[in-house]
């Protein structure tokens, strides 16, 4: 099969490497010149996908183009080339728009019959100070579009000072623009559900995540896109069925094909919608590929063929660390970009390891593995068990083996889950039975 990856980041580097090792072609289009160096060496680059398009349409119902992000406006031009009959997996117009648009989001999950928290929508943040001001109280401030996400907060004070003091400090031109909204805090433990949409269904098994956005152990720190995670396809039915079963008409009527996350937050009151992942979300798809037993050429072929319902997974939980070098996770325009670094390991890796080594920002410089890209997402190591203590365990010791100047990583994900988190999501109820 033939396979063209568009974005600005090579965010699906792992998934362009697993492809090429089951025997399919693959190009690649990176749109930010930063990330251009991504798996350089490692996946062929193609400066202009637009001519590869022919390449892709030769390939008849093997070839595949692959759309990694939501930004600009690239929702619609996936359905433009869905018309002119182009194999397309990634998202739609409407997928941008339920990530993008918070409080919209938000109005669809009521009337899906959610239990939604209260959500209070701003053009600009002058109208939000004027709220706060006047209604003080615990918020969850956070804002729209792709390019804002690093300044949403998390409140901690009953009265909303912090938030107030954030919002009001903000002056870097991304959050000046950008719409943003207030969300009552809603306690209780974080975890998402996902599955892949072929366009008309979603197959099944969906699986369930628990994701440490927070750089440092501990949930200290920055707001990061992601840590780490810890994900399962088992016991997913009876939450799937409560949350994003019931969105399937509209992603079907609206020309959605790609994965779908939906993030919540659960409690004794019930399940509470956070926010849309409509995409492939890094590191996620990485973490989930130790569970999955069907090939990723054949889960996708699927996918554009509605050939299937289900696809084969393995039992038990992925832990998933991200190892991230700086200037992760400031924009590299606040901090000098090392690229280059040596990539080492301790000792030689088996197969087993490999498959466990998940490669974003790398690249073979003279037949050596370094460090490239813009943004310092290294790779990803996964460890997996039929317990999320051994899965940690496993991933931990993978992680110190990959020797890298300056690396940084979070070794206690999943430690709130097995402290008590994933045993009050069981007391709720949220699981299928064992």
């Amino acid at each position: 099969m033939r396979f063209l990856g568009i974005g600005d980041y090579c965010d699906l580097g792992a998934l362009y490497l697993r492809l090429m090792e089951e025997g399919h072609e693959v190009k690649v289009s990176i749109g930010n010149p930063l990330a251009r160096g991504t798996l350089a060496g490692l996946v062929e680059q193609t400066a202009d996908w637009r001519r590869e398009l022919d390449w892709v349409r030769a390939a008849g119902q093997d070839g595949i183009v692959l759309f990694e992000d939501v930004a600009k406006n690239r929702g619609e031009l996936q359905r433009e080339l869905r018309r002119e009959g182009f194999n397309v997996i990634g998202g739609s117009a409407y997928g941008d728009r339920l990530e993008n648009d918070r409080a919209y989001a938000q109005r669809v999950l009521g009337d899906a019959g959610l239990s939604i928290a209260r959500t209070w929508e701003f053009a600009e943040r002058t109208a939000a100070l004027d709220f706060l001001a006047a209604h003080p109280g615990r918020y969850v401030l956070k804002f729209n579009g792709p390019d804002a996400g690093v300044d949403n907060y998390v409140g901690r004070l009953a009265d909303g000072r912090d938030v107030r003091a954030i919002l009001g400090k903000l002056t870097h031109a991304e959050a000046l623009r950008a719409s943003l909204v207030l969300m009552e805090y809603v306690e209780g433990v974080e975890m998402g559900v996902g599955a892949y949409f072929d366009g008309s269904k979603f197959l099944m098994p969906a699986c369930l995540d628990w994701e440490h956005k927070r750089f440092f152990p501990g949930d200290l720190g920055e707001l990061t896109g992601e840590m780490g995670t810890v994900v399962t396809y088992g016991r997913s039915r009876r939450f799937f069925e409560r949350t994003l079963g019931r969105i399937e008409a509209l992603l079907r009527d609206n020309g959605h094909c790609g994965y779908v996350n939906l993030n919540t937050i659960v409690n004794e009151r019930g399940i509470w919608p956070l926010e849309f992942t409509c995409r492939f979300g890094y590191p996620g798809f990485a973490i989930l590929t130790p569970l999955q037993k069907t090939p990723w050429g054949e889960l996708l072929a699927g996918m554009i063929r509605r050939s299937m319902s289900a696809f084969e997974t393995r039992p038990g939980f992925s832990v998933g660390i991200v190892l991230t070098t700086p200037p992760f996770p400031y924009p590299p325009a606040q901090v000098q970009r090392p690229t280059g670094l040596p990539v080492l390991f301790d000792g030689e890796l088996t197969a087993e390891d490999r498959q466990n080594l998940h490669y974003c920002e790398l690249a073979l410089e003279g037949g050596e593995l370094v460090t490239s890209g813009g943004y310092g997402w290294a790779m990803v190591a996964t460890g997996v068990s039929d317990n999320i203590a051994t899965a940690q365990q496993r991933a931990n010791r993978l992680a110190d083996r990959v020797l890298i100047p300056n690396v940084r990583y979070r070794r206690d994900i999943g430690a709130r889950l097995t402290a008590g988190d994933y045993a009050r999501v069981e007391q709720l109820q949220l699981l299928d039975p064992p």
